[in-house]
C-alpha cells in the first residue's frame, strides 16, 4: 500500500499531522507493507529566500492577520503540538523559502533517508530555530544523513531536483490539493489535515480491505453436507 503525503517544511500542522499519522501507522497490523512517500508543497512560493522579520511579523504583514489573532493561533497550535510530544517555539522560527529544503528531501530520498530528512527539517524549523533556507544548515543536515559533500555541493550549485519538486506541485494541483498536510492512499483515498490517529487508522483499514478483499477458498466444497456451520437460525444437525 502506498501513501503519499503532500507537506511543506514551513507548515506547523504538517509536523503535528506527521506525528498523528505515525501513531496510527505504528498500530497498523500491515505497517511493514506500507510505502510512505513525502511529496513537496509550498504554502507561499513567493516568499524570498530569507525574510527579514519574525514569524509573527510575516503573518501580520504578508497575510494581513492581526497580531492578537496570530498570537492566539501560536498558543493554540503549540498546545496541540505539545500533546504530540513536540515543543514548538514560534518566537524562534526563522522565516525562509522552503524550496531548496524540498530539493534536499528529494536528494535524501535517493539515499533512502527521505523520512529522516523530513523529520529533521520540521523539528529544526519549529523546535530549534534553524534556518531552513541556509546553505550552511542544509549542508550540515545532509552530511548528518550520510550524503556526500560532493552531492550536496552539486545540489546548491545547480537546479538538481527542482523539476521533481515542481512535479510534486503540479500533481497536487491536478489532485485538487490546496492545503497541507494532505494524505493520499493508493491514489484512491484522500485525507486533508492533521487528522486524529483514529481517523488515520480507519482510513488505513479501509484502504487495506479494499486492496486485499477476502476470497472464499473452494466455495463449492464449503456448501457440501460435511461443511457444517452455525448461523443466527441455529446449527444444522
Amino acid at each position: 500500500m502506498k501513501i503519499e503525503i503532500w507537506s511543506d517544511v514551513a507548515c506547523p500542522w504538517c509536523y503535528i499531522g506527521k506525528r498523528r499519522f505515525e501513531t496510527a501507522l505504528a498500530a497498523f497490523p500491515h505497517r511493514d507493507e506500507v510505502d510512505v512517500q513525502w511529496r513537496s508543497f509550498q504554502l507561499d512560493p513567493s516568499l524570498p529566500e530569507h525574510y527579514d522579520g519574525t514569524e509573527l511579523d510575516y503573518l501580520c504583514t504578508r497575510k494581513g492577520m492581526a497580531p492578537e489573532q496570530v498570537a492566539g493561533m501560536f498558543e493554540h497550535v503549540a498546545s496541540l503540538a505539545g500533546a504530540e510530544g513536540l515543543n514548538y517555539r514560534f518566537d524562534a522560527v526563522v522565516v525562509a523559502n522552503s524550496f531548496t529544503a524540498h530539493r534536499l528531501i528529494h536528494l535524501a530520498a535517493a539515499h533512502g533517508k527521505q523520512d529522516a530528512a523530513k523529520e529533521r527539517l520540521l523539528s529544526d524549523h519549529f523546535e530549534h530555530g534553524r534556518d531552513i533556507g541556509s546553505r550552511e544548515y542544509l549542508t550540515s543536515l545532509g552530511l548528518d544523513l550520510g550524503i556526500g559533500a560532493g552531492e550536496l555541493d552539486e545540489l546548491f550549485s545547480t537546479d538538481k531536483y527542482a523539476d521533481d519538486v515542481q512535479h510534486d506541485f503540479a500533481e497536487a494541483r491536478a489532485l485538487g490539493i490546496s492545503g497541507v498536510p494532505f494524505f493520499v492512499i493508493d491514489r484512491k483515498f484522500g485525507l486533508s489535515g492533521a487528522q486524529a490517529p483514529e481517523t488515520f487508522s480507519a482510513a488505513l483499514d479501509q484502504a487495506w480491505q479494499e486492496s486485499h478483499p477476502l476470497v472464499m477458498a473452494d466455495a463449492g466444497a464449503a456448501a457440501g453436507a460435511d461443511a457444517g456451520a452455525c448461523g443466527p437460525d441455529g446449527c444444522p444437525v
